[in-house]
Order: structure tokens, then sequence, then C-alpha cells
């Protein structure tokens, strides 16, 4: 198991530095977000400041984009990191593809598998495996001429991770892609119960081994010793959860853990702007089901207890600090923990 980084604002002018000081901190890798900024862009340009270091986009979102515009990225990406590049794709909720990307929110999970299989068709193209021939529901491929071929890397394909939250998009990832990127709101417990039986049931359909799909899994972090300011961490990360609650499709995650009239609730504090309701809706219960709390002695054993034979990547949803040289340090024991176990 490898522990990364995790960057929400990958911006342009940072994001370099971002990731050298991930591969000083000892983290296995560094995924960049798609939301204010291009992942392609920050995954350039990380991939230029670093050397050894994985860099991968959970997410970059895909229905807004072509997927010969994304297998172009892809490749370059591939080229450019000697082979260091993941590609993680996202379909995004309904309300944002069709108000801010202005493109169809409708049956994600079947228009993200034939997408996934164009890509690699297109892979299969660029490397001069195969002509470029793909006829699908929603793409159809057949023209590639020399000017606009890039040719054959040296290193592999990239590897197509897919992210999801419910058993929908685990199935479509079991049967077609190289990971699955797990939404921040899980468990344990939603994982060997609902994505885990997922993933097996879509790789069995397509006749694959279910150990072929990687599975990434991002996690809240508290750390430090009791006191005021382990209570402030606790309480951000109870906010988050409720926020995070309010969406519908993410509803699931709660009803595994009994608390099926919880997202709706959320929702009322939510619009009457009650935040301190919100945050007092997740209990500690909840909250430990889906954070870690440990002090710095004890973050990797607590990791490696949680994830151990579930997760092959994970990575602390929120890092700050690492231009501090003593919490670089610390985090740099908790990364060779983690990959050593």
């Amino acid at each position: 198991m490898e522990l990364d980084l995790y960057c929400t604002e990958p911006h342009p002018a940072r994001i370099g530095e971002i990731a050298r000081q991930a591969q000083a901190a000892g983290f296995a890798g560094l995924w960049v977000t798609e939301a204010a900024h291009n992942p392609y862009i920050a995954a350039a340009l990380a991939a230029e400041a670093t050397e050894g270091l994985m860099i991968g986009t959970d997410v970059a979102i895909a229905f807004p984009r072509s997927p010969m515009v994304t297998a172009q990225a892809a490749w370059d990406l591939a080229a450019l990191s000697g082979g260091r590049f993941i590609l993680g794709l996202g379909t995004q909720v309904k309300a944002h593809l069709e108000r801010r990307f202005s493109v169809s929110g409708e049956r994600p999970a079947a228009r993200i598998r034939e997408y996934i299989l164009a890509l690699r068709a297109i892979f299969d193209a660029f490397a001069k495996r195969a002509p470029l021939r793909f006829e699908g529901e929603f793409h159809r491929f057949s023209l590639l001429t020399d000017f606009f071929d890039p040719g054959p890397i040296e290193v592999s394909d990239p590897p197509i991770y897919l992210a999801g939250v419910n058993e929908r998009l685990g199935q479509v990832a079991g049967e077609v892609a190289d990971g699955f990127c797990v939404h921040p709101l899980n468990s344990p417990k939603y994982l060997v119960e609902v994505l885990r039986p997922s993933i097996e049931e879509g790789a069995k359909k397509a006749g694959r081994d279910a150990s072929a799909v990687s599975l990434v899994a991002p996690v809240f972090v508290v750390v430090g010793e009791p006191g005021p300011e382990l209570d402030r961490q606790r309480d951000a990360i109870r906010l988050q959860i409720a926020f995070y609650g309010t969406t519908p499709s993410y509803g699931r995650v709660l009803e595994v853990h009994g608390r099926d009239d919880l997202g709706s609730r959320l929702g009322s504090l939510l619009r009457a702007g009650d935040q301190m309701g919100m945050v007092a809706a997740i209990d500690d219960e909840l909250l430990d089901a889906f954070a870690v709390t440990a002090p710095w002695d004890g973050l990797a054993d607590a990791l490696i207890s949680r994830f151990q034979s579930l997760a092959d990547r994970i990575f602390p949803y929120h890092t700050r600090g690492l231009d501090d040289p003593e919490v670089a340090a610390r985090w740099r024991e908790v990364a060779a923990a983690v990959s050593a176990a």
C-alpha cells in the first residue's frame, strides 16, 4: 500500500513546488483534481518538477472532452512523466454537467464505460497496434492521419482509473478500468459491503480478475494530541462530511451506516444556513467511521489497520504544512511505514 498526497487547488504557479514538497516528504504519488484549474496542465507541471513521483488525476471530468482530446493529453503525460501518469476520470453530477459544462448528464454509467473503451481503442491506434476503428453508441472514431497521430511512446499506456461513489460505477470499473478512485465519503464498511463486491461483479462479467483493479481511497485525517486543536479539526471534518451528506447520490453511504434519513435532515440544515446544526448532526460514531484520528506516532498504524487488504493507494484528504520541515519529516515517517506494511 502506498501513501499519496492530494491537491485540490493545483494552481499552475504553485503545483511544481507542491509536487517537490510531496516527493521530499516521502509521498509515493500526487493526485490533482479538476475544480478551479485544469488537471492536465497541473499534471504536466508536477511531472516536470519531480522524478519517481506518481502523478494522477483524481479526477479529470470526462464528458466535456472528446475521448480523442483526453487520449492525446494522457498519452503526452505518460511520455512526459516516463510512465508515471495515471488517468483518473470522473463523471460529475448531472447539475454540473448540464449547467456548468453544457453537456448531457444522462446515462453516465453507460457513457463512461464506452468512453473508456474508446480511449483504449485510441491508445491502440497511437501505439500502432491496430487501426483506429471504434463504433459505439455515443462515439465513433475512424480517422487518424499522420499529422494528428502522436505515434508510439516508450512507456506503457497510461492506466485508466474511474472515480465513483455507488455500485454501478464500481461495476463499470470492474469491467473496463485499471483502478477505482473512491469518494472521500467512504468507510471500511462501505468498501467491504458495497464497493468491493460491485467491482468483483463487474470483473466477473468481463471475465477479469478483480485484483487487476487497483483501489485508491482518500481518508479524512485528524492528527495530534487530545485538546482544543484536535476538537477543532474534528469539527471541521464533521462539517465536510455533513456537506457531502446533503448530496442525494451519496445517500447510499449513509444508508450502509444506518442513517437513512440523515441526508434529508442535513439538506434542511444547509438550506437554513445552520452550519452548527450540520456539525452537531455528525456524531462521534459516524465521524470515526469516515475519519482517522490519531497522534503522529500512531497515525501509520491507524491507516494500515484501516485500509490494509482494502486499498492499494491511500491519501489524506487534506494535508497542509509541508513547507514546515518538522511536519514534512512526520509525514515522511508515516509514508515509509505505510509503504513497508
